[in-house]
């Protein structure tokens, strides 16, 4: 990183901190009293979409974790810890899978080039094609099929969150919890709901539900 760049963050915070003083001499003050977001937002490590500010929250208002394509994986511990301190210590309402057309980690997936490490993350990815590899080559033109791929991706990434022991233990418990999915347009700065919700374990399939011992 550039010397003027690093010194241009520096910066840029003193005015950040200005800018929020000027408007409410306790800002900091309240936000180091603690948290209590009602929101966990699950999203994709993109830094052209940034969570909290598409959806004009203010800092303390959305837990968040990211990572490429916006993936829930059942032995990624990361995004384990961060939903299980979501839900269990924070208490959340909503979570929001959020991906965004134009995924990097999706075009990989769409594709057989060797990129490195990531091959491995990717290779969820691809389980995801699989799954609706026939609706997708039905579709011809490329881009209309890289969309979609990328909204059936976060369909399947919200259903495999609702499947979590974290999640149907929630419900299981009568914690009010609502799981959605959403697609971000960077071109436009619209997200688009793709009406895929989950907010009890009656809405999984028998397969996955699981019992839980009183």
């Amino acid at each position: 990183m550039q010397t003027s760049l690093y010194k241009q963050l520096i910066e840029n915070n003193r005015n950040w901190v200005k800018q929020k003083l000027s408007l409410d001499e306790n800002f900091f003050k309240k936000l180091a009293k603690g948290q209590q977001p009602p929101l966990l937002w699950i999203g994709c490590s993109d830094s052209r979409v940034p969570a909290n500010e598409l959806i004009g929250a203010q800092p303390g208002e959305v837990f968040v974790h990211r990572n490429i394509a916006n993936m829930v994986i059942h032995t990624d511990m990361s995004m384990l810890s961060v939903l299980d301190y979501a839900v269990n210590v924070l208490k959340v309402k909503h979570i929001i899978v959020c991906g965004h057309y134009g995924c990097g980690g999706i075009k990989a997936a769409m594709g057989n080039q060797h990129v490195g490490i990531i091959d491995n993350w990717i290779r969820h990815i691809k389980d995801v094609y699989r799954y609706h590899h026939q609706e997708l080559d039905l579709i011809t033109e490329e881009t209309k099929r890289f969309d979609r791929f990328v909204e059936l991706n976060i369909v399947e990434q919200v259903c495999d969150l609702a499947k979590t022991s974290i999640v149907q233990s929630s419900w299981d418990n009568n914690q009010e919890l609502s799981i959605h999915g959403w697609v971000y347009d960077v071109g436009s700065g619209l997200v688009k709901d793709l009406e895929v919700n989950f907010s009890n374990n009656d809405d999984l399939g028998d397969v996955y539900q699981l019992d839980f011992l009183k």
